[in-house]
């Protein structure tokens, strides 16, 4: 008999808001070559020449912000999720979590699920798209572990469902309360990544960024393109939740000097569209199950005052899915379907 375990993994958190522990999570963050994909002597040069000696000041400042008495929120929401998965799921199976970066690690949580006993696991990226950077790191991480420690741990992976009927069902049940308030404007802002992923992503290197309205027209490079994915996640919501065309649009957040990354930018278009007549504006993070540092401090501190600073006169970011019933429901359901096809 098989003895069955879900590993859930997101992005990860500095352990405290101290500049040290800030400059070790940034270190293991940046150093990973799937987030600077950079040849290793300039990736070195980029983290411990320019971004190290000052940035952790700055992100643990942003990180003192939003600390609460239980840690960092993406951790503590993460506790929270495990503890209520494991109640909707019962004794049958055992859930575990994990951190990309930091702690909990993803080796200390496959050390203690294979102690257990547990021959096979369900990983769980908590990342509705695929990028290099998020969903293809942590798949590649706990494989690298598992090889390591117990090759013969059987291995499931939630695939990137950025555009399935349930997930999309799960966002706007957050959001319904939300969309239920006056508003003029509803941004959806994805965190931001280089164009030049999307081409790396494109195995035909003939289609992102090449063809025109790339994201839209039917291709299999749609498969590992991050950009047509926010876009599916996008239409899909707009059609679920009747929205008006001209009350929506997309932006991303989050991005490093040097090279063109997605736009528009958020905070670019959170100064703009003020301008533009919109007063009372509504932010939501697909890309974010969970509210951490990129929504509750860029969006919800720096990006409201950057909207009100600029003559809007609302502004609130609905919240991540983060422990939302709607959200352990959507995850339960994934869970058991795996369950029902490994006891076939």
């Amino acid at each position: 008999m098989h003895k069955r375990a879900v590993l859930v993994v997101n992005l990860g958190s500095p352990d405290s808001t101290s500049v040290p522990d800030v400059r070790r999570y940034l270190r293991e963050f940046l150093g990973d070559e799937r987030v600077l994909d950079l040849p290793a002597p300039l990736r070195f040069l980029l983290l411990e020449g320019i971004i190290l000696p000052t940035r952790p000041k700055r992100t643990a400042h942003a990180y003192s912000k939003i600390w609460t008495r239980e840690g960092s929120p993406l951790v503590a929401t993460s506790v929270s999720v495990r503890r209520k998965l494991a109640e909707a799921l019962g004794p049958g199976v055992q859930v575990h979590i994990a951190m990309r970066y930091g702690n909990p690690s993803i080796a200390s949580a496959l050390a203690a699920l294979i102690a257990d006993g547990c021959t096979e696991v369900l990983l769980f990226p908590q990342y509705p798209h695929y990028a290099m950077a998020s969903w293809e790191t942590v798949v590649a991480r706990v494989y690298e572990e598992a090889a390591s420690q117990a090759p013969a741990l059987r291995i499931r992976c939630v695939q990137p469902f950025f555009g399935d009927a349930d997930y999309i069902e799960m966002l706007h049940t957050v959001a319904a309360p939300f969309l239920a308030k006056p508003y003029d404007h509803l941004l959806f802002s994805y965190h931001g990544i280089p164009e030049r992923h999307l081409r790396k992503a494109d195995s035909s290197h003939a289609h992102c960024t090449v063809v025109a309205d790339c994201c839209t027209t039917c291709s299999p490079a749609h498969a590992t393109c991050y950009r047509a994915q926010c876009v599916r996640t996008t239409s899909e919501f707009a059609r679920r939740a009747g929205l008006d065309p001209a009350k929506y649009s997309m932006s991303y957040q989050s991005r490093l000097a040097g090279e063109p990354w997605l736009q528009p930018f958020t905070d670019f278009e959170l100064a703009r569209l003020p301008k533009a007549g919109v007063r009372r504006l509504l932010v939501v993070c697909p890309s974010f199950l969970a509210d951490c540092l990129e929504t509750l401090e860029e969006i919800s501190m720096a990006g409201r005052d950057t909207f009100l600073t600029a003559g809007g006169e609302y502004f609130e970011k609905i919240m991540c899915p983060n422990d939302h019933p709607a959200f352990i429901d959507f995850l339960a359901n994934r869970v058991q379907k795996w369950l029902n096809s490994a006891a076939l």
